[in-house]
């Protein structure tokens, strides 16, 4: 029983040291044992059933038309600085959409392979195209950075080492599909999970101004939209402890110290800083 033991905190530390990989950009290491393919197929699967939904909206308007426009320059200001800095390879399977869905519900985001949505609720807060451009830019960074494929690893090791080798065993497609239904509409628990969803909420900031940048979108435009953001909040939000995402101040201070870098890459067309 001992060894049994000793094997499986062997196999445990053995997953966890294959799983580790580093966020373009940051340069952080995440933990990611989920398979981003699978992440990918659940994330189609759950976006096609979304749009395909009676109860589901999708517009073919003027804002729509923005929406897939600016989605589609930022898709490919990414693509340039993947291919240009050597992640191509995590991008592969990327299969970019881009949609308006009517909703009063403040909000908008992008599944792993580029499957993005923008609610109307939001569209007031961003008032223009470079407002547009961040709440894209920053949900398109979370698919960059495989922020879901790390909160399922996460919830894996939450619930213990057994869940986390049979994840590693391939035995997911259930929890998957869970988890990226969770991931884009319900909250988890404090500790283990909430912590690691503002640092991944920051990271998404940074890397979202850098994105908007090489699609032409001055990143100190930023901070104004999130200004609006905390303002049409009206105070709402619950304790940044208890919260999935940073609070305002502390979200619009770290923009602001990430601005001189992501001014670098304003209008660059190769992918890397413009000198």
């Amino acid at each position: 029983m001992k060894k049994m033991k000793l094997s499986g905190l062997a196999l445990a530390v053995l997953l966890f040291a294959n799983a580790c990989s580093t966020v373009p950009l940051t340069g952080r290491n995440r933990l990611s044992f989920v398979s981003e393919t699978e992440m990918q197929s659940a994330a189609a699967q759950s976006y096609n059933s979304l749009l395909k939904d009676p109860k589901t909206t999708v517009l073919n308007n003027a804002d729509a038309t923005r929406v897939k426009r600016i989605g589609q320059q930022i898709a490919n200001a990414v693509t340039k600085y993947m291919n240009a800095n050597g992640y191509a390879e995590q991008i592969k399977g990327f299969n970019w959409e881009f949609n308006l869905i009517k909703s009063d519900e403040v909000n908008a985001w992008c599944m792993p392979g580029g499957k993005v949505a923008v609610y109307t609720g939001i569209l007031p807060v961003t008032k223009d195209d470079a407002g547009l451009a961040t709440v894209m830019g920053h949900e398109i960074a979370h698919a960059i950075a495989q922020h879901s494929s790390e909160r399922a690893s996460k919830a894996a090791v939450a619930e213990g080492v057994g869940s986390l080798i049979g994840a590693a065993a391939g035995n997911q497609s259930a929890t998957t599909q869970t988890v990226i239904n969770q991931v884009y509409g319900i909250g988890a628990q404090a500790g283990v999970l909430l912590p690691n969803s503002r640092k991944q909420e920051l990271e998404a900031d940074h890397l979202g101004l850098i994105f908007m940048s090489m699609a032409g979108y001055d990143p100190a435009t930023a901070v104004s939209f999130w200004q609006r953001m905390a303002s049409a909040s009206n105070g709402s939000k619950p304790p940044e402890w208890m919260s999935t995402h940073p609070a305002d101040n502390t979200r619009i201070a770290q923009i602001q110290k990430d601005l001189p870098e992501a001014q670098k890459y304003y209008k660059s067309t190769t992918g890397k800083p413009v000198k």
